[in-house]
């Protein structure tokens, strides 16, 4: 494959991943590449893609500035390291994306001095990105392959104040407790008890907690032994295996896959509300709101919204973040087809700063360990339309085992709206 069709693959990748994030260093001059090659764009995707999304800790951008996320990523997606999305590291695990780490990093307010217990330590990014700003990282990895690979390259990178082993996560590091911050890189469905035995009283743990692809960050405050929880937002991570994997009560129903709240009918309740971007069933949502649909809008159309709300999408900054993201579990050794489907409207689209930067409604394929099977569209719409359904087959791989649902904007301008998103199993 030559040059110019890689870049065009991973820029598309990088749209339907997590927006558009161009890998420049190809064209950096020559003295540069030499020095450091991924210096520039670790420099672009902090100021373009992390402190754009909410993260202003000053210490905590430095943190991802300067940490080589090239190095803790397998060698064939090095080209991707500075893509602000999740990349598969092996094992059926992944390293998260850079703003998800400063998002986390900013919300467990790391101080000097503070002892800090990593659950998930898969790559050693987060725990790379911790070491300048506390005492002590100790970080636990159940797999051992990945347990070891990031040990030799915490070690090689001179990571000194990092301490990891190999185990359960869910038992924590009892000889090493109690810690002043806990961070769980992995979702259990509740919090395991011991790493609340493990946290010092008012210490912070930040932990996703919830169903299997349902699921919202808290930061947790430790109060009289007990915890006081803060929703972040809804996100998606790998599960805690071992004993908090065992024991998970509700699976989803990978042969009969569904899209939640598709006609974005559902609402923020309660301490949601005060989630910006929050739309319940959705993770990771940039510059989104639902809409009411008002009675008589005469640019609905009869492929308008079905019910009383839509979501839409608004950007003025060309290549900026707008979208939505909910992670579906798909077996594709039970499906073998779906219909996608879904309705949008366009006000004034304007595409971003390459082709791929349109409105689109994307499902993008995973197997178990994650690494990507495809990606399929409707779409692009651009310009100014009225409401309009569209829907398409798609052939479901027999390896597939997960897949990520987007939605959104991609960096073009202008605004998108959507609804009746729906996946719809065919036998």
């Amino acid at each position: 494959m030559n040059a110019a069709k890689v870049c065009f693959s991973e820029r598309l990748n990088g749209y339907l991943s997590a927006g558009a994030f161009v890998l420049t260093f190809i064209i950096l001059p020559g003295d540069l590449l030499a020095d450091d090659p991924y210096m520039e764009v670790r420099e672009r995707l902090v100021r373009e893609r992390i402190e754009t999304a909410g993260v202003t800790d000053s210490r905590i951008l430095s943190a991802i500035r300067n940490t080589l996320r090239h190095e803790f990523v397998p060698k064939v997606d090095r080209k991707r390291s500075y893509f602000d999305m999740a990349l598969p590291i092996g094992s059926s695990q992944t390293i998260s994306s850079p703003f998800i780490v400063a998002l986390m990093t900013e919300a467990l307010d790391p101080q000097p001095s503070d002892k800090v217990l990593e659950i998930g330590t898969g790559s050693g990014y987060q725990a790379a990105v911790l070491s300048p700003l506390v005492e002590h990282v100790y970080s636990i990895e159940i797999v051992p392959e990945l347990g070891e690979t990031a040990e030799a390259t915490l070690k090689r990178l001179d990571y000194q104040n990092v301490s990891t082993r190999v185990g359960d996560g869910f038992l924590g590091w009892p000889d090493a407790a109690p810690f002043d911050k806990i961070i769980v890189t992995c979702s259990p469905e509740s919090v395991p008890q011991p790493l609340i035995d493990q946290l010092r009283e008012g210490g912070h743990m930040i932990i996703p907690v919830g169903e299997r692809y349902q699921q919202t960050l808290f930061r947790m405050t430790k109060k009289e032994g007990k915890l006081v929880k803060e929703a972040l937002r809804p996100t998606l991570f790998v599960p805690m295996t071992g004993e908090a994997e065992d024991n998970r009560e509700q699976l989803p129903d990978a042969a009969n896959p569904q899209v939640i709240n598709g006609n974005f009918d559902e609402l923020p309740q309660g301490d949601q509300a005060k989630i910006v971007d929050f739309v319940p069933g959705w993770y990771y949502g940039r510059q989104v709101k639902q809409q009411t649909n008002a009675a008589g809008d005469s640019t609905s159309g009869k492929n308008g919204p079905q019910g009383a709300h839509f979501a839409r999408f608004q950007n003025e900054t060309p290549g900026l973040n707008s979208h939505l993201l909910q992670g579906i579990a798909i077996d594709g050794r039970e499906v073998s087809m779906l219909r996608l489907s879904g309705r949008a409207r366009t006000d004034g689209v304007k595409k971003g700063p390459t082709p791929e930067a349109l409105p689109a409604i994307a499902i993008s394929l995973y197997d178990a360990q994650r690494q990507d099977l495809g990606t399929f569209a409707l779409g692009p719409y651009g310009g100014t339309r009225s409401w309009r359904g569209s829907s398409r087959l798609i052939r479901i791989p027999p390896t597939t085992r997960e897949a990520i649902l987007r939605v959104g904007l991609f960096g073009a301008t202008g605004t998108a709206d959507f609804d009746s998103i729906e996946i719809t199993r065919i036998d």
